[in-house]
């Protein structure tokens, strides 16, 4: 009588080993999604999040206290990201890649004489201050051993608008504004700096402007349906895990001449004008 045996699936050839990462927001969603990967390619990796219950829980699952490390940290604060920088430094010995991915989307807002600056000042202190302080910083370690690679979370509506609130894209705007001047600069220390641009994913950034309440299994049905209508390449489901490839790729030496880029992980969306819906 034969059996039949499950194949395991090969492992991957480590693309990272021996490197150090930093990853803002790494505690959930698309940041926990980098570390996952990063880890299971060799990197030694340093979470940096305000979430410190479930930055914990992402290390202890991952069983590997020896190269897996969380930290609270703020981005807005800027000595909180210098020190973020520094303990990742002082417990692994360098720094050779961030992702600056810690961001909000902001509450939807459908007139623009209803916005809350208040509201508007966090989204950018977030999204554009947060990731500026990682870049600075970062580069601060990655400038005297003439290599490193600066990664930061943008968006679809980095390139777009009409997509998500004023604040929103705005931020998104101009972090790919930041990233080519900072690829601009720091070419010449053969540092390489890019961004990523994701479309609509149901993560609870997509969901945080709702009260927990409401973050149903409907609710979350409902952002997958719409984004799903609305995608242009059908059927596939974008996940978390595309966006991490898309950030692994960038980090290893796979994308060595890569700098100044922003990778759309869109399915195209962005390179369609949609009000015209020529081929729907």
């Amino acid at each position: 009588m034969s059996t039949t045996r499950a194949v395991q699936a090969p492992i991957p050839t480590p693309r990272l080993l021996g490197k150090v990462a930093l990853v803002t927001g790494g505690a959930s969603g698309i940041g926990e999604s980098i570390v996952r990967l990063f880890h299971i390619h060799g990197a030694k990796i340093c979470i940096a999040d305000v979430q410190d219950n479930l930055g914990r829980q992402v290390c202890e699952s991952l069983g590997d206290e020896a190269n897996v490390h969380f930290f609270h940290c703020d981005v807005t604060i800027e000595d909180d990201v210098s020190h973020a920088v520094d303990l990742t430094v002082g417990k692994f010995g360098t720094l050779d890649i961030i992702v600056n991915n810690a961001g909000i989307s902001g509450t939807p807002i459908a007139d623009i004489r209803n916005v809350d600056l208040a509201e508007f000042d966090k989204v950018f202190n977030i999204n554009v201050k947060g990731v500026f302080h990682g870049m600075k910083h970062a580069a601060r370690i990655m400038i005297p051993k003439k290599k490193g690679s600066i990664i930061s979370l943008a968006s679809v509506a980095s390139v777009i608008g009409g997509l998500g609130p004023h604040a929103y894209t705005g931020s998104k705007h101009a972090v790919w504004g930041l990233t080519k001047n900072v690829a601009s600069e720091l070419g010449k220390h053969g540092i390489r700096v890019n961004c990523v641009s994701p479309y609509g994913i149901a993560t609870g950034l997509a969901l945080a402007h709702m009260p927990e309440d409401e973050r149903t299994e409907d609710a979350i049905a409902s952002f997958k349906d719409f984004t799903a209508r609305n995608a242009n390449l059908q059927g596939v489901e974008i996940t978390t895990d595309d966006v991490a490839n898309a950030v692994l790729f960038l980090a290893s030496d796979d994308g060595r001449y890569v700098s100044g880029d922003n990778l759309m992980v869109d399915g195209g969306f962005t390179s369609v004008n949609h009000s015209l819906r020529v081929f729907r």
